[in-house]
């Protein structure tokens, strides 16, 4: 099942999110030109989906990765991160979205069409790329997808506050931290387990999760 743009609601335009988590909160703004996406987060929040689930896959100096379900109530040892529900959202990949610090976007398994997890997301930490890198990335990008270009503003964004440029044009984005970007890096530097890969040794927890 793919969700579609009947899912698109004006009422949710210029919505904010806030993600109480067991390490701090995080205040997200949706964007407006990504509605398939906005609107599907926005309606999984107002059903407590989120609520009491773990970031279940954190890596420093990349994203921490919440949104599987199966997640509630976690038991040690267990991998998290097949979970969801039973559809996937279509891409809204955008040349003005991109991976910068804070970026909020969607999980996706491997597909032609660059589908997202009906449920699953993560928010980005990154680091700082230099001009060499980005030229180079932005080359072999242009391999698979000829009209690649990583647009000024993010450009300036990698070189300053950093990010996962390598991730643009293969997921969708649809938001950005706001505020709580010190709790991105606090949970960021969670010590996490090698089996299951990447899961923190002491569970952070969304506690709840709001639409403002």
């Amino acid at each position: 099942m793919t969700l579609t743009m009947a899912a698109s609601c004006k009422k949710n335009e210029n919505v904010k999110v806030l993600i109480e988590t067991s390490e701090g909160n995080i205040l997200l703004q949706l964007y407006d030109d990504t509605p398939l996406h906005r609107d599907n987060f926005v309606k999984l929040v107002k059903d407590g989906y989120y609520d009491g689930l773990i970031f279940h896959r954190v890596i420093k100096d990349f994203m921490i990765q919440a949104g599987d379900p199966n997640s509630r109530n976690p038991k040690p040892e267990v991998h998290y991160g097949n979970g969801g529900p039973s559809y996937t959202v279509p891409a809204e990949i955008l040349p003005n979205r991109y991976h910068k610090k804070g970026a909020l976007a969607a999980a996706r398994t491997r597909n032609p069409e660059k589908k997202s997890s009906g449920s699953q997301f993560y928010i980005v930490q990154g680091k700082i790329y230099d001009e060499e890198y980005l030229k180079e990335l932005e080359e072999s990008k242009k391999t698979e997808q000829p009209e690649f270009k990583f647009g000024s503003e993010a450009i300036k964004d990698y070189l300053t506050v950093g990010g996962t440029p390598f991730l643009d044009g293969d997921y969708t984005v649809f938001g950005e931290v706001i505020e709580g970007l010190d709790v991105i890096d606090k949970i960021a530097a969670t010590e996490t387990t090698s089996v299951p890969p990447d899961r923190p040794v002491k569970d952070v927890f969304i506690v709840k999760a709001v639409v403002k």
